[in-house]
């Protein structure tokens, strides 16, 4: 009994100093800690980003036709399965290589660059895996605007383009120490460098497709073309808003940075913001409450609150998430009512405009230097000409690149394929394959 009582306070007294003595034998210190804290928050964070991939995937598959609905898991799975290496061996490069006139990186190309100049406090392998979910996500943006019309070969094509090009161009600008980030724009998770150049690829795709059988009629009268299981489209968005808390505080790329939880709670409100603007404006217009404006507000107010998530109070966030879910209901009647432009899922709405909108209101609402808080309007001319340039060169590139693929390869599917679904003629199979599917 007496040996018992020894040693169980000797036994406690190892298990407290042995890590310490571990420690010290592998010359660990508060700033190796430090240095492995941030990588293991940036890897986690970058796990929960590529989680966003499905939330993307059953958002568009929900709101699309049963008949296509594995040919956009396709698209999406696509996305993030060829855009990881083509970002590896090009795009990170393009992104945040050296250059001369902070346009374009040129160095460094797969990987052959130690990247020292970006002062990283991290391992370079886990800033690129953090970054390489980010390139996936601007480019699976494209795809549900695009959807039930476009040829997966062609699709294909501009996904691995606009993850080696187009998105970098723009990151370097604003990310990479190009022109933008010296003139002082801030796009701190990238509601303009993630989200704008995505749906601004995606109005470009959409246009030049034209609409879907049966969209229009001979007289211009929009008809409604129903997703076909809404249950799984609200799954996505709450998988995306889940992501998303890695999306903008993994940005810090420092699990030691005190500003996560200020940013963690400036993403949630902003979406729930979003989620009620958007409920309460169709409740009050259309005297119901539309579930998928809901759930396409609270990516609004999502895409929205991503630049400034580390630059405005909770006030300002629950503004901006306000703003973003009413106007993507307008800008989604604009679109499919005015310009006629098929936007099955809303993509454009959602990232294209509401990006633009959380970009400027960081010149509005940032607690240093944005316009409410006596900064003058230095910082908002700023963020307004970031966000006009980066329309222009999207668009322009959009434009370029979807016009040599359709003279390649061709951009839309036949009629015949568009009636009896994407599914079975691009991939030989139907998602459902045990219903019986009705036209």
């Amino acid at each position: 009994m007496k040996r018992k009582k020894i040693l169980v306070p000797l036994i406690t007294l190892l298990m407290l100093l042995l890590p310490r003595a571990v420690c010290a034998s592998e010359g660990a210190s508060p700033e190796s800690n430090a240095i492995a804290i941030d990588a293991v928050w940036t890897l986690l964070a970058a796990f929960l980003v590529m989680f966003m991939q499905p939330g993307f995937a059953l958002v568009e598959a929900g709101f699309i036709r049963a008949k296509n609905a594995a040919n956009i898991i396709m698209k999406n799975f696509m996305d993030f399965s060829a855009g990881s290496i083509v970002y590896l061996l090009f795009g990170f490069a393009v992104m945040f290589g050296l250059d001369k006139a902070g346009v374009i990186g040129v160095t460094g190309f797969a990987m052959t660059d130690s990247f020292e100049h970006l002062g990283l406090s991290i391992p370079i392998w886990v800033f690129l895996m953090f970054q390489t979910v980010f390139a996936a996500t601007a480019a699976t943006i494209v795809s549900g605007a695009v959807a039930e019309r476009i040829k997966f070969g062609a699709y294909f094509i501009f996904s691995v383009l606009i993850t080696a090009i187009i998105y970098p161009v723009v990151g370097h600008w604003i990310w990479g120490g190009g022109w933008l980030a010296e003139k002082g724009m801030i796009d701190f998770a990238g509601s303009t460098v993630v989200h704008s150049v995505g749906g601004w690829a995606a109005l470009v795709g959409a246009y030049l497709l034209g609409p879907r059988l049966g969209k229009y009629s001979p007289q211009g009268k929009v008809n409604a073309i129903p997703g076909h299981n809404i249950t799984l489209a609200a799954l996505g968005v709450f998988i995306l808003w889940f992501g998303w808390f890695g999306f903008n505080c993994g940005s810090t790329v420092s699990g030691t940075d005190s500003s996560i939880g200020l940013i963690a709670v400036n993403t949630n409100i902003a979406a729930a913001a979003g989620a009620l603007g958007a409920m309460f404006y169709t409740w009050l217009k259309y005297r119901k409450p539309d579930v998928t404006f809901t759930l396409n507000g609270a990516l609004a107010g999502l895409v929205g609150i991503t630049a400034g998530c580390a630059s405005v109070n909770p006030a300002g966030a629950i503004i901006i998430g306000l703003l973003a879910g009413m106007l993507v209901v307008i800008s989604v009647q604009f679109i499919d009512n005015k310009l006629k432009i098929d936007d099955p899922v809303g993509a454009v709405s959602v990232h294209g405009v509401c990006g633009a909108l959380g970009t400027a209101m960081v010149g509005v609402f940032a607690v240093e230097g944005g316009l409410f808080y006596g900064g003058g309007t230095a910082l908002l001319f700023t963020q307004l000409l970031g966000i006009v340039s980066v329309f222009i060169w999207v668009v322009l590139a959009a434009l370029l690149l979807f016009g040599a693929i359709k003279a390649v390869v061709g951009l839309r599917v036949s009629e015949e394929e568009e009636q009896t679904g994407l599914d079975i003629n691009e991939h030989g199979m139907h998602a459902y394959a045990d219903f019986m599917l009705k036209s």
